[in-house]
């Protein structure tokens, strides 16, 4: 409607729409987080968390409504039909920009549970949002590094409690859990840095994936395997309000979730290296398709073979 104003004026409305929503909708959010917190009953909270996650489904709408006003965007969106409210989900996706979550809330809103992801405890200092996803119980993961560890022992299996505690939480209300495989944005330089064997991806960290599977994974109906292509070219949060971004298409695989997908990761070798298998099968077949969807083949490929794919190094990482 608004897409012939000049680029950074509607970068400038868009941001103000945004911001005017997020104050307002925060609002909400806080008040009935405080309720949530102050009354001790168990019965209350479930009201409230579904009070919390209406308030912020609202917030997604208003945010994709006033995006299709500024933003003549083309959408391609693969293979979300056969998705259900009512369901526990785990959500898997590549990761190229900031724009990726506003990218996953529009082509899910409404059409599988909230997204909840998992936060690093720095981002609960953002102004307004980081309390906001406090009140939706975001699980914030502080990550130690093994060097960390080596000097303070006794914080060793802390992160993973609190991704315990948070899988708890999430088995009382239908809940997508949303875990960006590779733990950071792709950029060329990180690409470089890990010798990535992958033409348009870094390497997947399984630890995370494998642990919400193993501690949900009797709770998750399935798991969705998102691609997200910008045949353009990522960008950032400020090209995607002023209008730069023109098209964006996005592959969604469900996929059951099985027994073979569960077990002790950080304690079972043989489990650890049947896992690394899979996920790095998955991953080598995301690049195919997003090779065959930029146009570069036509050919998306066969999984990876187990012989190839346990030769291939399993990325330690923490949940999250």
């Amino acid at each position: 409607m608004l897409n012939f104003l000049p680029g950074p004026l509607k970068g400038i409305l868009s941001f103000l729409c945004y911001l005017i929503n997020t104050m307002v909708m925060c609002t909400m959010l806080f008040t009935v987080a405080l309720v949530k917190f102050t009354v001790p009953l168990a019965s209350c909270r479930i009201l409230c968390d579904k009070w919390l996650i209406a308030v912020a489904t609202a917030w997604i709408s208003v945010n994709i409504f006033h995006s299709r006003i500024f933003n003549r965007i083309e959408w391609d969106v693969r293979g979300v039909d056969t998705l259900e409210m009512q369901e526990w989900y785990l959500v898997l996706s590549n990761h190229q920009s900031w724009m990726d979550i506003l990218v996953l809330h529009t082509v899910f809103n409404r059409k599988i549970p909230f997204l909840k992801f998992f936060l690093k405890k720095e981002l609960i200092w953002v102004p307004i949002l980081g309390l906001a996803w406090w009140a939706l119980d975001f699980p914030f993961m502080r990550r130690y590094t093994r060097k960390f560890l080596e000097k303070h022992p006794h914080l060793k299996g802390k992160d993973l409690e609190s991704t315990r505690n948070a899988c708890e939480k999430f088995k009382a209300l239908p809940i997508s859990i949303m875990n960006f495989v590779e733990g950071t944005r792709f950029t060329s330089a990180k690409h470089e840095t890990q010798n990535s064997p992958y033409q348009h991806l870094l390497k997947p960290r399984a630890g995370g994936v494998a642990f919400v599977l193993g501690a949900m994974g009797e709770h998750l109906n399935a798991v969705i395997d998102v691609t997200i292509v910008y045949p353009q070219g990522a960008d950032n949060f400020w090209g995607f309000m002023s209008g730069r971004v023109k098209k964006i298409i996005v592959d969604v695989e469900v996929m059951p979730v099985s027994e073979t997908m569960m077990g002790d990761f950080f304690n079972d070798a043989d489990f650890r290296e049947q896992f690394c298998c899979w996920l790095n099968g998955l991953w080598q077949r995301k690049d195919a398709k997003i090779q065959d969807i930029l146009g570069e083949t036509g050919n998306i490929g066969d999984p990876v073979s187990p012989q190839v794919c346990f030769k291939r190094k399993c990325p330690e990482n923490r949940p999250g």
